[in-house]
């Protein structure tokens, strides 16, 4: 293996890594174990809210430190500084749910809430050190490698942490409640370890003597705006990532609602991994072959016709098979969007516009929920507040188009 492949392999094994936190813990155990041994005093309303806090609140963080976090480590050459220094945060505090006792779920919120700072921070570093792997005619296929790697990763963690919750005495463990602590320890191992190719293969660009601080920032930001290309682009990836990612928040509760068993929401969050794995290399291809705009055109596509499918959906056959369809073209669509965003900025800046982009992912990790609540108490219906979901994916679709495509697309 080149010098140059060990490091794309590197590189992609920190989604490998971190993608535990996302499916295990974020997505996973978390809600399901703080409603039920953390929280289990509280009223369900009372306990979904303070949930729903916690994770606005991290995101917002996030968001706020995202941009002038890349701009620091860009001037001074310390994108793996800063992403080593979120990922050890996101470990402990992971690792440090196994010692929250039962009820203590003041504790619990503030530690998970450390825990997505770690892991959303991380990411935007960890986006940005692309362009330190990956000539801009491979980012296509390397930015897809990285969420391959993830899902299948992540895949494989939550299937044996399922198993073990599932089925303790097979591990020789007392009870579900041992087994899901013990979960959250082998997630913060599972990430610390592999991540630290990175640091032995990627190399760090070489620090600029251009000063950091406010006024800098306002100036790319500045920039950013009078930039239509890449201001088109960041307010189109906004509304789909945003309509993305409230589909995957709101699938478990959206199923749940609909009377789906527990069981079958786990397998489909499952199913959606191991689709995604060869779908995100797939599309890789793909968007090499009829051009990156393209692909994403394509994936989002699909994703209109799975908010007017999920619109009509009746039984849990039918969630499989739109997990299924979502897992075709979820990762592919992160992938090229994170490829086209590094041709479309200054290389050299890359930590900071990609503080821009992430601050932008988080921003919809606060709005996007709010916006399918928000319709489906005005209008007392469930199902409509999906089908909303659809017009984002549109408009995210037409702002796109406008967007100049980059050198070699």
């Amino acid at each position: 293996m080149t010098a140059r492949r060990a490091s794309q392999v590197a590189w992609a094994l920190t989604a490998w890594a971190n993608h535990a936190f996302a499916t295990t813990v974020l997505v996973g155990f978390f809600p399901i174990f703080f409603d039920k041994y953390w929280a289990k005093d509280l009223p369900g309303t009372t306990s979904t809210f303070y949930l729903g806090l916690s994770n606005s609140s991290a995101s917002f963080v996030v968001m706020l430190l995202a941009p002038w976090l890349g701009a620091l480590a860009d001037r001074r050459g310390q994108k793996k500084l800063w992403l080593g220094v979120f990922t050890a945060i996101g470990v402990l505090a992971t690792a440090t749910l196994a010692l929250i006792g039962a009820g203590e779920w003041p504790w619990a919120l503030a530690v998970f809430a450390v825990a997505s700072i770690g892991f959303f921070g991380g990411s935007s570093f960890q986006d940005a050190l692309i362009v330190n792997v990956a000539e801009p005619a491979e980012t296509n296929r390397v930015s897809a490698f990285g969420f391959a790697l993830g899902y299948l990763g992540g895949g494989l963690i939550f299937l044996f942490n399922v198993a073990m919750v599932l089925k303790p005495a097979w591990f020789g463990l007392a009870d579900a409640t041992v087994a899901t602590k013990l979960a959250f320890i082998d997630v913060a191992l599972w990430w610390a370890l592999f991540t630290l190719p990175l640091f032995w293969r990627v190399k760090e660009a070489a620090p600029v003597t251009e000063p950091t601080g406010w006024r800098e920032l306002w100036n790319t930001l500045k920039q950013v705006l009078r930039d239509k290309p890449v201001l088109h682009f960041l307010l189109a990836y906004w509304l789909y990532i945003d309509a993305i990612g409230t589909l995957q928040q709101m699938a478990v509760d959206f199923g749940a609602k609909l009377g789906f068993s527990t069981s079958a929401l786990i397998q489909a969050l499952l199913l959606v991994q191991f689709v995604s794995f060869p779908c995100a290399i797939a599309f890789g291809r793909i968007g090499d072959r009829i051009g990156t705009k393209r692909a994403i055109y394509l994936g989002l596509a699909v994703f209109v016709l799975v908010t007017m499918w999920a619109y009509t959906m009746q039984t849990e056959r039918q969630f499989y098979i739109m997990a299924a369809i979502v897992g075709t073209v979820q990762g592919g669509v992160q992938a090229l969007s994170r490829s086209y965003f590094s041709r479309l900025i200054p290389r050299e800046r890359a930590g900071e516009y990609f503080g821009f982009y992430n601050m932008l992912g988080k921003f919809a990790a606060v709005l996007g929920p709010l916006v399918v609540g928000a319709v489906a108490i005005a209008t007392g219906n469930q199902r409509l507040s999906i089908l909303v979901l659809g017009v984002f994916f549109i408009a995210g679709a037409w702002l796109l188009s406008r967007v100049r495509e980059p050198a070699a697309a």
